[in-house]
């Protein structure tokens, strides 16, 4: 053999192993979807989505204290309005009372060293379930939706969120949503995250069960991605970087690894995100029910491939057993 054949002396340690990859996972890379309801007693299991909960704002420091105290340094918010009225402008989505809002002020008082994001969008609030405000004929109309949207982000930066993360794909928005932050003396106090390549996926069902969010009729192909758009998504990274996004995600994230290859390589400046959506999370964990992988093994290994790719930062349901698992 020549000389450059062996590679195997390179790898034979675990140590030498680690040497290897570009970047290691850690604890600050993870960040954590959490889903709030108007319920403030509530601990409603998910069955679409094991081991996670609806949380009420009067059990979150039971739910998210122990894992600060095992280093969690982020978290998502996402609202499950219950009880609320939904209209088709979404107006409960920046209620000061809203679950939202509520769970950003508590959070703020239990852990002011917590990041605190908010998934910012129309359609847990809107009476028919898409996420901007719409035409008479159904279509988005997106000057009202970029507007809406942006008070609904600024709300948020307001109550004491450290980011806003626009998850809608109406076009504009993230121009609409810098600005006002700006204006409003917020540019320089909260960041703000763009799903800049959001694809339509088959990949959402067990997030939507969750958060009460399916549309009411029709579909969200119109402004989220279609599953084959290379061009559009990077388009819309290059868009979005342009328009003051201040970080970029892709979401799914293990079917689009291209996607994330592209995104680190079109905007090498920014932090680069990906969401390991809820339909990921169930196979996987779903996966090692059955006995086709070890739970941990495979866990990391999805988590690798999204830094493999070029991601800084990871949002995924497994946050709560990594924190455990980088322990070990």
């Amino acid at each position: 053999m020549e000389i450059s054949s062996i590679l195997q002396g390179g790898y034979q340690h675990p140590l030498s192993r680690s040497w290897q990859q570009n970047k290691t996972l850690t604890k600050s890379m993870l960040m954590y979807p959490i889903f709030i309801t108007d319920d403030p007693e509530a601990s409603t299991a998910i069955q679409a989505l094991p081991g996670q909960r609806r949380w009420g704002v009067n059990r979150l420091e039971e739910f998210i204290g122990p894992l600060v105290n095992k280093g969690l340094k982020s978290v998502i918010l996402f609202g499950v309005p219950v009880n609320c009225v939904k209209d088709p402008v979404g107006t409960s989505a920046d209620d000061q009372q809203g679950p939202v809002i509520l769970a950003i002020r508590k959070l703020k008082e239990l852990y002011p060293s917590l990041y605190i994001a908010c998934d910012v969008c129309l359609c847990e609030y809107t009476s028919h379930g898409h996420c901007g405000v719409l035409n008479e004929d159904g279509a988005i109309n997106t000057l009202p939706s970029v507007a809406r949207l942006a008070d609904v982000a600024l709300a948020y930066a307001k109550a004491g969120a450290d980011c806003v993360a626009p998850s809608d794909m109406m076009d504009g928005r993230i121009l609409a949503i810098k600005r006002k932050l700006i204006d409003v003396g917020y540019g320089n106090k909260c960041t703000l995250m763009s799903y800049s390549a959001k694809f339509a996926s088959s990949l959402y069902g067990p997030f939507r069960k969750a958060a009460g969010s399916a549309p009411a009729f029709g579909d969200r192909k119109c402004y989220q991605l279609p599953p084959g758009g290379k061009g559009l998504a990077r388009r819309a990274i290059r868009r979005d970087v342009n328009e003051g996004a201040d970080i970029i995600m892709v979401k799914p994230g293990m079917p689009y690894l291209d996607i994330i290859a592209d995104a680190a390589q079109i905007a090498p400046d920014h932090p680069l995100a990906v969401y390991q959506v809820s339909g990921e999370f169930a196979m996987i964990v779903a996966g090692a029910k059955a006995g086709v992988y070890d739970l941990k093994t495979m866990a990391f290994e999805s988590a690798q491939a999204f830094l493999r790719a070029g991601c800084t930062l990871i949002l995924t349901y497994f946050t709560p057993e990594f924190l455990d698992w980088l322990d070990e």
